[in-house]
Formats: C-alpha cells, structure tokens, sequence
C-alpha cells in the first residue's frame, strides 16, 4: 500500500512538472524609467462611422487617469504618446425572428494602437489589430441594447486592453503585435526614426 501511494505521488510530481514545462510565463516589464508621463493623440476613424474617434479616445484618457500608474499630461511634455487609429466598425445581424428583423447583433471593432516613445523618436510596441467584439440583443427585447450603448461597452473592453498593453504588458507577445522587440540599435538602423505625426 506503501509503494502504491509513493508511486502515485510521485507520478503527480512528473505530471506536475511536465506540465510546468508548458506553459510560457513571460516576466512582467515595465516601460522605460524615463517615461514618467503619457499622452493619448486623438484616434483617426478609418471608418464611415461617424464620432466614433472622439468618444474612444475620451475613454482611454480615463482609462489611464484610473489606472494611474503614469501621469496623463499634453504630447508636448509627455515622454510617451498612444497613437491609434480606429480601421474596421462591422455590424451583423446575426439572428432574424418569424418577420425577419434582426433580434441579435454582432458588433465588431479592430484598432491599430502603438506607443511612441518621443525621447528616442520610434514605437516601443505596436498592435495592428486589436480587435473587440460584442454580440447583444436588439433593444426592443429585455435586457437589449441600443447600438450606442454595444458601442460604448466595446470602447470600456478596448481602453482597458489598451491601458494593460501598456502599463503591464509592455513587450509581451499577444496574436496581433510583433514576435518580439528588437533592440534600441536595431531599430534605429534598420528603420531609422519614426515620423512622430504619421
């Protein structure tokens, strides 16, 4: 009975470290020490969607004022700035009742997001496409939605992600950014300097 439980114990250990083995957990970096204060430029709309830029840039600023690990101050005196654009606003009706009028939406947004460092000219991470989705009910149903108010829970979900990226996940790997971040050298060599008003 002994060895039955020792063999069993130590079968966990092995699956245990097994396990272990697996699963990549990157260390958490921090942004650059001399970067102690950010700004949010206004996002460009790429879309036909009228004021959607104004209202998720407005959202980020909040985001980083709650988040308050960096002081949010204009471009001209923050040492790193969020650059985005807005480029997808997709809207799908995806359930249709006897009539055939939409009681299910699938709203979907994709935002290029990169943080310019403005002491050393370049981007420190960039992420093409972030992207949210929000499936809601039509407003007339209980519990429903308006389209503004899908709107402005997707622009909560996306300035949190934004804030995150960059606060505590700062050169980590996600499905839409770059593999990696090249060295400081390699960037200004292979790609010279950025334009900071792209």
């Amino acid at each position: 009975m002994k060895k039955l439980l020792f063999l069993t114990a130590v079968i966990g250990l092995a699956a245990c470290a097994s396990n272990s083995d697996i699963i990549y957990n990157p260390a958490q970096q921090k942004l650059p020490q001399y970067i102690k204060r950010i700004s949010v430029r206004p996002f460009t709309n790429k879309t036909q969607q009228f004021g959607l830029e104004e209202k998720l840039t407005l959202k980020v600023i909040d985001e980083f004022l709650k988040n308050g690990e960096y002081a949010v101050s204009p471009e001209s005196s923050s040492q790193g700035v969020i650059v985005g654009e807005i480029n997808h606003y997709i809207l799908t009706p995806i359930q249709y009742d006897v009539n055939l009028v939409p009681t299910v939406y699938k709203l979907n947004v994709i935002a290029g997001v990169r943080l310019l460092d403005r002491e050393q000219n370049r981007y420190l991470w960039e992420e093409p496409a972030l992207q949210v989705t929000k499936m809601y009910s039509a407003a007339n149903l209980p519990g429903g939605l308006t389209e503004e108010q899908a709107r402005e829970s997707l622009w909560e979900i996306l300035s949190k992600d934004v804030v995150m990226r960059t606060v505590e996940g700062f050169g980590s790997v996600s499905s839409a950014s770059y593999r990696k971040m090249p060295p400081p050298n390699e960037v200004q060599q292979s790609s010279g300097t950025v334009n900071p008003n792209p």
